[in-house]
């Protein structure tokens, strides 16, 4: 690559959270700014686009100004803008890339459109030297995807799940238990106060592939809790509402989930064994425990593993900057005719 040093901004709002951050060839990450939506849209239980979008629209210029202010970087100084246009909600996608288009044209800059999964695959790369190649397991609330991982920029998509993705499994899951949005977290806090047990032995998918499925998880802790009496189908309503049964569901979920990434490693890595180590990435990848479980599968194979801080796991900036700045340094420039993809 062109080693010549570069300043990136990058913005991303393809969903519920506006983020920019700064990203420079000789100091990597400057800044590193984010607004989270997650109260705007607890009462909903899930993500409402419109309230993201408008959300969007009201936050954006601050978090870029705030980005700009940390990395004590002017625009001037700025050589790039990198900004999601694709997949995400198409509200949200357009107000940072009309935003960017704005900035670029007025400010004579080049642009380039970010793919929000590739970002999320190199997110393990901004602070570790990962070797090539790698195999990464991409999580999060609306994509769970497996990547043989080349080189920057070039990677191909294994394995995928079937239905729902991990972090949906947890949300859904956690609306039926009564708990609060986004379910993740206080599954795993639950599970904690169990030690990690499988209560109820949940099944696991008996397909040797690559892919996966939530979907079928999700329907057996619903069926589950209808045999113990404890939920009616009708309302959509827990019934039981015991601490006791809340954590054996949860444990025994987060349970499941681990068994089924980590078996997923163990097909992949016997698949391609010029894999030379193993990244977990995307919201789901703040699981403490999903991360030590993963840790402990990739070690069990002799791969070293790496998962990104968990300021880089959820959506954030500071991966959008870092993939436009391998794709500059290519001169891989987008124009602005830029649009969304979704």
């Amino acid at each position: 690559m062109n080693q010549k040093p570069l300043c990136i901004l990058g913005i991303e709002t393809s969903c519920d959270e506006t983020a920019a951050a700064i990203y420079t060839s000789d100091k990597g990450v400057l800044s590193n700014v984010l607004f989270s939506q997650i109260d705007m849209h607890k009462a909903f239980g899930g993500v409402v686009p419109e309230i993201a979008s408008r959300s969007h629209l009201e936050k954006i210029q601050g978090i870029i100004s705030e980005a700009l202010d940390k990395a004590e970087v002017t625009l001037k100084a700025v050589d790039v803008i990198a900004v999601t246009n694709k997949p995400g909600l198409p509200g949200s996608l357009l107000v940072g890339v009309c935003f960017a288009k704005a900035i670029a044209w007025a400010q004579e800059k080049e642009i380039i459109g970010i793919n929000h999964l590739e970002a999320h695959i190199f997110s393990s790369c901004i602070d570790n030297k990962v070797p090539f190649p790698h195999l990464c397991i991409a999580a999060s609330g609306g994509h769970t995807s497996l990547y043989l991982v080349k080189d920057f920029g070039v990677y191909e998509c294994i394995g995928h799940t079937r239905d729902d993705a991990a972090g949906e499994a947890f949300d859904k899951v956690a609306k039926m238990l009564g708990l609060p949005y986004p379910g993740g977290p206080v599954i795993e806090k639950l599970a904690a106060e169990v030690n990690f047990q499988d209560f109820f032995s949940y099944p696991r998918p008996k397909k040797l592939t690559l892919d996966l499925s939530f979907s079928g998880l999700k329907t057996a802790v619903l069926y589950d809790l209808i045999a113990r009496n404890a939920y009616d189908l009708k309302t959509k309503k827990l019934l039981n509402e015991s601490p006791e049964l809340k954590q054996q569901v949860a444990s025994s979920l987060l349970v499941c989930v681990r068994d089924m990434l980590s078996t997923i490693i163990e097909r992949a890595v016997k698949t391609y064994p010029e894999i030379q180590a193993i990244t977990f990435v995307g919201g789901v990848a703040c699981n403490k425990y999903l991360r030590q479980s993963l840790e402990a599968t990739a070690t069990k194979y002799q791969k070293p593993f790496f998962a990104p801080a968990p300021k880089y796991c959820g959506d954030n900036g500071a991966m959008i900057a870092f993939v436009g700045h391998y794709k500059a340094q290519r001169q891989e420039f987008s124009d602005l005719f830029l649009d969304i993809l979704h």
